[in-house]
C-alpha cells in the first residue's frame, strides 16, 4: 500500500516494534519520507542510544512523558494520549498551510452535525412549483391565494426572472390595518417591500440563519449575481441542519 509520493508517519513507543521495523526496508527502497513517533527518552535514557524506529526517521519526534499511567509503568497510556495531541498539532499545521477553510470542510465532511452546519443555501431552497412568486401587477386577492398555496410565509415579485419585491405576511398585516378591505384592489407593486434582503445560493446555511435572526424573518429571498431569482429558504428548513 505504500508507493512513491506517499509519506509515513509511524508510532512505536519504543521504537523497537517488530511490524513496523518490518517495513523500514520498503520505505527506505521506495524513498517515501518517514516521521516517527516514540518514547526514546524513557525506554533509552537521556543520551542514549535512539531507537532503531527513531534512527531510521528523516524526522524524529520524541513523545516521551515523565510517567505512564499505567500502575505498572510498562503500558503505553499517557504517552498515547501525548501522540495523539501531537497527530492532531500536525494535521491542523497542515491544514492551515494548505489555506484549508470552511469551503473545503463542506465539500469533504457533508455527513455530521458540522457538516450540516456547512450546508450550502441551495441545497436547502425551495424552487420551481414551490417557489412562489407574482408579477407587479398581480391583484393582492391572488397574491394572498399564492402565498396560501405555497405556505412559506411570503411572495416573491418578479419581472421576468428579476426579483423586484416581496410582500410577507407581516406586511399583509400591516396593510390590513392601515387599509382594511381595501388592500385586496391594490397590486402587488403597491404593496411589496422593495429591495429585500437576500442571499446567494452558494452561502452557508449558518449565513442565511445569521441574516434571519438579525432581520427577525422566517423566510429568506435567494438570488444569483444578478439578481435572478433562485428560490427562498425558510426557517423550518434549518431545523434539519441541527442548527435551531
Amino acid at each position: 500500500m505504500i508507493v512513491k509520493g506517499d509519506l509515513v508517519v509511524a508510532l512505536s513507543s519504543s521504537g523497537e516494534t517488530q511490524e513496523i521495523l518490518t517495513l523500514l526496508a520498503t520505505i527506505k527502497r521506495l524513498g517515501v519520507p518517514l516521521i516517527s513517533m516514540t518514547c526514546d527518552r524513557i525506554y533509552n535514557g537521556n543520551g542514549g542510544r535512539l531507537s532503531t524506529l527513531a534512527s531510521s526517521a528523516d524526522v524524529a519526534l520524541d513523545c516521551s512523558v515523565a510517567k505512564e499511567a499505567c500502575s505498572l509503568g510498562l503500558a503505553p497510556t499517557a504517552s498515547t494520549t501525548t501522540m495523539l495531541a501531537l497527530g492532531d498539532a500536525l494535521a491542523v499545521s497542515i491544514s492551515e498551510k494548505r489555506g484549508f477553510k470552511e469551503e473545503d470542510f463542506a465539500n469533504l465532511h457533508p455527513g455530521g452535525k458540522l457538516g450540516k452546519r456547512l450546508a450550502r443555501v441551495e441545497t436547502l431552497m425551495h424552487v420551481d412549483d414551490a417557489l412562489p412568486r407574482v408579477t407587479p401587477h398581480t391583484p393582492m386577492s391572488e397574491v394572498i391565494y399564492e402565498m396560501s398555496r405555497k405556505k412559506l410565509g411570503v411572495t416573491t415579485v418578479v419581472e421576468g426572472d428579476k426579483l423586484v419585491g416581496v410582500i410577507s405576511d407581516g406586511d399583509l398585516r400591516r396593510l390590513l390595518e392601515r387599509r382594511g378591505k381595501e388592500v385586496l384592489d391594490l397590486s402587488a407593486a403597491e404593496c411589496m417591500t422593495r429591495d429585500p434582503k437576500t442571499i446567494g445560493p452558494a452561502e452557508f446555511a449558518i449565513t442565511a440563519l445569521s441574516i434571519m435572526e438579525q432581520k427577525k424573518i422566517t423566510s429568506l429571498v435567494v438570488v444569483d449575481g444578478q439578481n435572478k431569482l433562485c428560490g427562498i429558504v425558510h426557517l423550518h428548513d434549518l431545523w434539519g441542519t441541527e442548527m435551531v
